[in-house]
């Protein structure tokens, strides 16, 4: 049985057709897995002319209907997009709603485990918000949907893991919410989180400021909560090193020293990573009981509906999906 993988469409007004069926006729995809799309056949229909591909699209119901073959893409069609009104590259309630249905639909065959994992295409906030749909964005609508608290973001790129301890807040806000308790709870989650993906090994906390503090010279975050935190964590078996400097726990990474590094807050990790390969650079949500990899760019509303966008980023979260479906376990 070949590992199946949902991908919802996305905002219709952005570049999500355009990178599903670029994606669809991939070899490295043809030889993997099978795609199941949840969008509006129309739009795919365009995104197919525009990008001037040799696909043909097959509706279905289900998703055991499908015709998993080369030049067949597989859509479940929600019907759901008035093409006299889409206009690329703008805002539009009707884009946002319906983007939130592809993913609803999604999450739906996914908890049902009619498909294994799903690979999301970008949505826009601001259209969503005109769509009435009251969410930030993909990983509150997951949580929400899947019923998980507080879904934890890891990113991938070649072998390099990176989690977060803090994401969407001020650097400022960011250096407070260093505290013992909170880098230990998340050395407990990234465990967890690895373990759904069958991964095990060494996890390195990164240090926060330079040369990790140098025993409190410039700042004392490292002496006062990082360290202990991590002592904590090894007296209670976690496999956890650190806080090693954040000029050099991400090289150590790559290298295949560590299976995954705690980023301390959002821009440490995400420039370690997409500095190395932004295309490649591969979001995964974890603790929850879906896994879910995603794109890392937006909607890209400048070049949507013109053909020119690369989906190697598709690509890659496809593949990832693949990848870690097979062992992916949900841990509660």
């Amino acid at each position: 049985m070949r590992t199946k993988i949902a991908i919802p469409m996305g905002d219709p007004a952005g570049v999500g057709a355009e990178i599903i069926v670029k994606t669809a006729v991939s070899d490295e995809i043809l030889n993997l897995c099978d795609l199941v799309v949840i969008g509006d056949k129309s739009v795919l229909e365009k995104a197919i002319e525009i990008c001037k591909i040799d696909l043909k699209i097959h509706t279905i119901k289900n998703v055991e209907d499908g015709k998993y073959e080369k030049g067949i893409l597989n859509v479940i069609d929600l019907q759901n997009v008035d093409m006299d009104s889409l206009e690329y590259g703008k805002i539009q309630g009707m884009c946002g709603k319906a983007a939130f249905e592809y993913i609803k639909k999604s999450v739906e065959l996914a908890m049902s485990h009619k498909v294994d994992a799903i690979a999301t295409t970008p949505i826009n906030k601001e259209s969503l918000k005109a769509g009435n749909v009251n969410y930030i964005g993909h990983t509150e609508i997951l949580g929400d949907l899947s019923s998980s608290k507080d879904p934890l973001t890891m990113f991938e790129v070649d072998n390099m893991r990176v989690f977060f301890l803090t994401r969407h807040m001020s650097l400022r806000n960011a250096c407070d919410a260093v505290t013992k308790e909170r880098v230990l709870e998340y050395i407990k989650r990234c465990t967890k989180a690895l373990k759904q993906l069958g991964v095990s090994g060494k996890m390195a906390v990164a240090g926060l400021n330079p040369h990790s503090g140098e025993h409190g010279l410039f700042g004392d975050e490292e002496v006062k909560e990082i360290t202990p935190a991590i002592e904590e964590a090894q007296k209670l078996g976690y496999d956890v090193v650190g806080p090693i400097g954040a000029d050099s726990v991400f090289h150590q990474a790559l290298q295949g020293r560590y299976v995954a590094v705690l980023s301390l807050y959002h821009d440490q990790g995400h420039i370690a990573t997409k500095t190395y390969d932004f295309e490649r650079t591969i979001a995964i949500t974890l603790d929850m009981p879906i896994l879910r990899t995603s794109v890392d760019h937006g909607t890209a509303f400048d070049i949507a509906g013109k053909g020119v966008v690369s989906a190697v980023s598709m690509i890659e979260a496809v593949k990832l999906a693949a990848k870690y479906a097979p062992n992916f376990k949900n841990i509660k």
